[in-house]
């Protein structure tokens, strides 16, 4: 086991760290201010060139920390861009109070009951393009699992993303999507909203549908039985309405 190596599984081991798997999830950590412990690569200047060419804002930070090492001795599967590094967890703390910080800027996505990885990443995703102020789950799933983290392509560091009970839910009226709820294009949504979405097989639990202050549907053909988990918080972020228009235009990645 050479020293990179060595290293790389000491820090896994002492502390709550980050997997960052892949130089989009790199790249995105840097640019939202993740504090990346080190990086590694079996191709480093490879690593380098792709930071030229898609980030340069971050090309000083990739280059300073990416170091040769074998990947597949340290992960179990290896991305594309043959790069992973370890950024530390951003303070939990910090993250509930900014939830419940008001006047808010934009709505809290409120995820209850997700049972699957990737979909929980891509919500994480769309609600940092769309700068909601963060991304709520219920239930046993770890929103920082790397599966989630790996599909939300880093932008955990781009909102904020926390596992809450009920009780603890930051406050603000709660819209909770439900087929038998109003139609969401005769509402407008607040700044201050929670947005909660059931899972496609059962929909919101009984006691958050409880809970909520108001239902509200999504326009759908008959015959239909649901919209991605993804799909549908990214209809109703849409009708919420995004971030100025002054920000950057955004393309595809993985």
């Amino acid at each position: 086991m050479d020293d990179t190596v060595r290293e790389w599984r000491e820090a896994e081991q002492a502390g709550d760290l980050v997997l960052l798997d892949g130089f989009h999830a790199l790249k995105h950590a840097l640019r939202f201010g993740a504090d990346v412990r080190m990086a590694i690569a079996e191709d480093p200047a490879a690593v380098r060139a792709l930071a030229r060419e898609l980030a340069p804002d971050v090309e000083a930070d990739v280059v300073r920390l990416v170091r040769r090492a074998g990947l597949k001795g340290v992960l179990p599967r290896v991305h594309p861009t043959g790069v992973a590094a370890l950024a530390v967890r951003p303070d939990r703390a910090a993250g509930i109070a900014g939830l419940g910080r008001m006047p808010r800027p934009a709505p809290v996505v409120v995820l209850d009951n997700p049972r699957n990885l990737g979909n929980v990443g891509a919500v994480v995703r769309l609600a940092a393009g769309f700068g909601a102020t963060g991304v709520v789950t219920r239930g046993d799933l770890d929103p920082w699992h790397p599966n989630v983290v790996r599909a939300g392509a880093g932008l955990h560091y781009a909102t904020t993303v926390e596992r809450l009970a009920l009780d603890e839910l930051p406050p603000g009226p709660l819209y909770a999507l439900d087929p038998e709820g109003a139609d969401i294009r005769a509402l407008t949504l607040p700044d201050d909203a929670l947005l909660a979405f059931g899972s496609e097989r059962h929909g919101i639990s009984p006691e958050l549908r409880a809970r909520a202050d108001h239902l509200v549907s999504l326009p759908m053909r008959p015959q239909v039985s649901s919209y991605n988990l993804a799909t549908s918080v990214a209809m109703t972020l849409f009708h919420w309405g995004g971030p100025p228009a002054a920000h950057e235009h955004g393309g595809e990645d993985s």
